[in-house]
């Protein structure tokens, strides 16, 4: 639910990434604003209305990107800090629409996964410092254990 900005945050999300479309939309009158449309965003559907202030976004809900790496990390980071958007923590970024992304590296979610819990440790704690996580800083903590 956007408050009266389905159509713009739209534009950006299907400029900003791949496999992404509007499916259909509907408009209150002809020419008028988008109300209501099913759109992809990164091969996943979405359903969003224009249903004015009653209704906003927290960041009890996130959208999570897996990133290939960190130039992708900095590339959707960089768009979204364009558009408007404000850094959080721990890879956590809200746009201009109000909706919470994680813009998340592959090699973090590696790392995390690995068997030796103080490895583990070592990274989380390190992300815990981050704005934009940090591929490189987050391997130094890894391999720092």
């Amino acid at each position: 639910m956007f408050n009266d900005q389905l159509e713009d945050a739209i534009a950006f999300y299907t400029a900003t990434f791949p496999d992404s479309m509007i499916i259909k939309h509907a408009r209150s009158d002809k020419g008028g604003p988008i109300t209501s449309a099913e759109f992809v965003v990164g091969g996943q559907t979405f359903m969003g209305f224009n249903g004015g202030p009653y209704f906003s976004f927290s960041q009890g809900f996130s959208l999570f990107v897996d990133c290939e790496d960190q130039a992708e990390v900095d590339a959707y980071w960089d768009k979204l800090i364009q558009a408007g958007a404000v850094p959080s923590q721990c890879g956590w970024i809200t746009d201009p629409f109000g909706v919470t992304w994680q813009i998340v590296p592959r090699r973090f979610m590696e790392l995390i996964n690995d068997d030796n819990s103080k490895k583990v440790q070592a990274v989380m704690d390190a992300m815990m410092t981050m704005v934009k996580l940090d591929v490189a800083a987050l391997e130094k903590a890894y391999h720092q254990v």
